[in-house]
């Protein structure tokens, strides 16, 4: 009829479920970024490698035309060791950059299941995610209200909150309601022979009651366990403040992150355009004789340098988008398919 602890047991077993699903989402978000990593670390080292192999190729051009030009005598031995030297260098950097290709390739395959994927690169031109609010406070209020850690925190909260609703109702009395229904088979008999047609009945029973339970005393027990969650409890307020806190730095983080990569990737666009124009004007300058070879082999080598960083910046700025999304609590398995909009059809 009357149980103080039986309403917030109830409660906390609903907090409890509530807690797995927070867990879930988080293990989910946290899969969909691996996901995301892995593919587009893929996209970087493949672009990685052919950015190397390019400069290795141009380099290879610079040393023929060096030793061409040594043997008629219109350079030095000077441009052919420069040559040599930067060529013996490009071929470490592919056999590093293979190497890393091969790796980053295993981890992907490992998340999809399946052996030689084969990734998509981002279509051209090259349209990169948007954010939804330029407002970091939007951001970080969304975080503090949906992010799993903080779900999870504030639910312990509650749940901890429960337990001492649970352990004050040892101090409280409980009533019971019970009942019984009985009923028997009488039979008359006559020195012990039973009575075939007479002398049979029925006796029925029922009964209904109240308990009162009063706890007077119990040695202790129930101030000492209101004591340990009241301590509890406010270990989880410190753990919800700590969870806010931390979600709120790793979303001002990833965002800041994303608005410099977007920066990174206008820079890196701008000086693409202004090695090219410089390669060009090295280029010339070596043939008229007024720029040296090692000019236009450091020319070549920063343009493919720059390349490579442009890549990588744009495949940057797409993961910590999904990384914003997740430090803010919006990430969810339909952001993938925003990506995909941005791939190579």
């Amino acid at each position: 009829v009357y149980n103080a602890a039986n309403t917030p047991t109830i409660d906390r077993a609903r907090r409890g479920y509530a807690v797995s699903q927070a867990d879930l989402d988080a293990s989910e978000q946290d899969l969909i970024v691996r996901l995301a990593s892995a593919y587009f670390d893929v996209l970087a080292a493949r672009d990685a490698l052919s950015t190397t192999q390019a400069n290795k190729k141009a380099i290879a051009e610079q040393l023929a035309s060096a030793k061409r030009n040594f043997e008629v005598g219109t350079a030095t031995i000077t441009d052919t060791r420069e040559a040599q030297a930067k060529y013996d260098l490009a071929v470490a950097q592919e056999l590093a950059a293979d190497n890393d290709l091969r790796v980053k390739r295993v981890t992907l395959d490992q998340f999809v299941g399946r052996v030689g994927v084969e990734p998509k690169g981002l279509a051209v031109p090259v349209a990169l995610p948007a954010l939804p609010s330029d407002n970091i406070d939007t951001w970080v209020a969304t975080g503090d209200e949906q992010h799993p850690a903080v779900r999870r925190a504030r639910l312990g909260l509650e749940v901890a909150q429960l337990d001492t609703q649970i352990a004050r109702a040892g101090e409280r009395p409980t009533l019971d309601l019970s009942g019984q229904v009985g009923g028997q088979n009488l039979h008359n008999s006559l020195n012990g022979i039973a009575a075939t047609s007479s002398g049979v009945g029925t006796s029925k029973t029922a009964s209904v009651g109240l308990t009162l339970t009063y706890p007077i005393y119990t040695g202790g027990l129930t101030q000492n366990r209101i004591k340990e969650t009241l301590v509890l409890e406010e270990k989880a307020r410190n753990d919800l403040d700590f969870a806010r806190r931390s979600v709120a730095e790793a979303t001002r983080r990833a965002f800041f992150g994303v608005q410099s990569l977007k920066a990174q990737v206008s820079a890196y666009e701008a000086a693409e355009s202004s090695t090219k124009l410089a390669l060009e004007a090295t280029q010339l300058g070596y043939k008229v004789g007024v720029r040296v070879n090692l000019d236009v082999l450091n020319a070549q080598t920063q343009l493919f340098s720059t390349q490579r960083d442009l890549a990588k910046a744009r495949y940057d700025v797409v993961v910590n988008s999904l990384k914003l999304r997740q430090a803010s609590g919006q990430l969810r398995p339909e952001d993938l398919s925003a990506v995909n909009t941005l791939l190579v059809k």
